[in-house]
């Protein structure tokens, strides 16, 4: 028997103890419902990419239904997802979603820093969850290209992000949102955290899934 699972997918050099998913497990089980928070590296930071995300979330998913909550990164990854299986999705909620993550990134890094990322074969970026410095091969951007900015979703979803964000543009989930009636935007006078707005959104994220 098929059940409906609920699911946080952590963003870029984050991890299943991150802030905002431990806050909206808490909040979901005050309701009855569990929150599962996956290590969407699967113990490898270094070479994670965002198919291999995809890979590790469908094996997550299995035959089951989910509401899938993404965080940057993750609510990129949860919008590619809910595209690609839109009969194991049936709601997503996305928290500053990073869309067009590859191509961006190397835009706001410039040609030459990505020209040794590539040649070197990796770099290093600082990693929340570790709270030191961690290598991330130059295959999260060589094959990141392949996927479509806005993803085609199509279920009911939710997507709630701060006005100073100062990673990821508001403007990109204004134009994911633009002439899809089954996606409600939420702006906050906020920062990519969120970490000051989360009651609020909690509020929306219970009439999404009421």
């Amino acid at each position: 028997m098929k059940k409906l699972r609920y699911l946080y997918l952590h963003g870029f050099a984050s991890g299943p103890q991150s802030s905002k998913g431990r806050f909206f497990r808490e909040r979901l089980l005050e309701d009855g419902a569990e929150l599962e928070l996956p290590d969407l590296t699967e113990g490898s930071f270094e070479r994670s990419t965002l198919g291999q995300q995809l890979r590790c979330l469908e094996r997550l998913v299995g035959d089951d239904h989910a509401v899938l909550l993404g965080s940057s990164m993750g609510g990129y990854l949860a919008a590619l997802f809910a595209a690609r299986r839109p009969e194991r999705v049936s709601r997503i909620v996305l928290l500053a979603p990073a869309f067009g993550l590859a191509r961006r990134w190397t835009e706001q890094l410039g040609e030459e820093t990505v020209r040794q990322w590539r040649e070197r074969g990796w770099r290093m970026v600082h990693h929340y969850g570790f709270g030191d410095e961690r290598r991330v091969s130059y295959e999260l951007i060589r094959e990141g290209l392949q996927y479509e900015e806005f993803p085609d979703v199509r279920q009911p979803a939710l997507v709630a992000q701060g006005r100073r964000d100062e990673s990821v543009d508001y403007r990109l989930s204004e134009r994911f949102a633009a002439g899809r009636p089954n996606v409600r935007l939420v702006l906050y006078d906020s920062d990519h955290q969120l970490l000051d707005v989360l009651e609020p959104i909690w509020g929306e994220v219970r009439r999404l899934l009421a």
